[in-house]
């Protein structure tokens, strides 16, 4: 665990809810308690409780904060207009060793919580969607497009779990560029 110094200053909720995920990406959704982040951000429990009645609140409001930032990422992408370009840009950002794919892995591993099951179940609908979407702009009919959508997330789930340590460690994944080609070759539909 790190600690920090003192913090001059009043935080706000979100520094509350950005210092929560941090801890959710370095040691799980049941770390996070109210003493241990008090210590990191250098504040008394009183600040917490000025902004949140419980844990839970805080940790609904660190869910929205993740949620919020996973549709802005997706929202960006929706700006490529070529679907073959907007899905490969996706799988490169798979590569990038951001902390949003250790903290979805937590959630996963925390399925069962109410509010974390919602979260999963939103993030879940929009990347599928975003997916069908992808492969149904590429001409591939409405069946094969969510058959390929449902394969291409179950990828992203494996590479996830298979590269887990190296995400945390932010090292790169040997070869990814080289997959990523691949992938686009096998799932992609290619122009006649």
């Amino acid at each position: 665990m790190t600690d920090i110094a003192p913090r001059s200053g009043r935080l706000s909720a979100d520094d509350w809810a950005k210092e929560a995920l941090d801890q959710i990406a370095e040691q799980g959704v049941a770390s996070v308690a109210v003493e241990p982040l008090a210590r990191r951000l250098g504040v008394t429990k009183g600040s917490f409780y000025w902004h949140f009645p419980s844990r839970d609140a805080l940790l609904q409001a660190a869910l929205d904060r993740w949620e919020r930032d996973e549709q802005a990422a997706y929202g960006a992408l929706e700006a490529i207009t070529d679907p073959a370009e907007r899905l490969r840009t996706l799988f490169r950002l798979i590569a990038q060793h951001n902390k949003t794919h250790v903290i979805y892995s937590e959630l996963l591993k925390a399925a069962g919580h109410p509010a974390i099951d919602a979260v999963l179940a939103h993030v879940l609908e929009r990347r599928i969607g975003f997916l069908f979407r992808c492969f149904r702009e590429a001409g591939l009919s409405q069946k094969d497009a969510l058959n390929r959508a449902r394969m291409t997330y179950a990828m992203y789930v494996g590479v996830l779990q298979l590269e887990l340590p190296r995400f945390r460690a932010r090292q790169p994944i040997e070869g990814f560029d080289g997959y990523i080609e691949h992938m686009m070759a096998t799932l992609v539909p290619q122009p006649a």
